[in-house]
């Protein structure tokens, strides 16, 4: 009996591992910083390039103060470079969810709050050749997957074998 709830526990525990391991994460853009006008122009490009974004993963906007800000996605690199303002912009508290490997380009609206650093470019995957990534993901995906079944398979198996 002790091996056999030895053994259950010890499933137990590998498959929240491996479930854990595939949790999407919240980002505050900025972190403590948040989304406002920044120190230097490289700021957060710099906090940007310091994450490991996946396919899932969300982006908070949020700011405080009495700065007018917005937040809006653009479309491609050249809009994010000349600062493009499209027409549709979101307010404080605004959370984009990853949903694909590539970039997102996101942007300040407001003044030339984008021209003084106050846009992002966010990349999930490669950004040079995206339809390798969506396919890479797709087997890991898949091979997570058969992982799991895989594993279940063999527990429920192996508590039979020992009822």
């Amino acid at each position: 009996m002790g091996s056999k709830m030895g053994l259950i526990v010890c499933s137990l525990i590998i498959m929240v591992t491996l479930l854990k391991g595939a949790t999407a994460k919240q980002y505050v853009a900025g972190d403590s910083f948040g989304w406002t006008i920044p120190p230097n122009t490289s700021f957060y490009s710099d906090w940007a390039n310091s994450k490991t974004f996946q396919i899932g993963d969300d982006i908070l906007f949020k700011w405080n103060g009495t700065w007018t800000h917005n937040v809006a996605k653009v479309s491609s690199r050249v809009e994010y470079e000349s600062c493009a303002k499209p027409g549709l912009v979101f307010l404080s508290g605004i959370s984009h969810v990853l949903t694909n490997n590539g970039s997102y380009f996101f942007v300040c609206t407001v003044d030339n709050h984008c021209d003084l650093g106050m846009k992002m470019i966010v990349t999930v995957g490669s950004p040079t050749n995206v339809s390798a990534i969506n396919d890479l993901s797709s087997a890991s995906s898949s091979s997570f997957g058969s992982l799991v079944a895989t594993l279940l398979s063999t527990i429920i198996v192996s508590l039979f074998t020992y009822v």
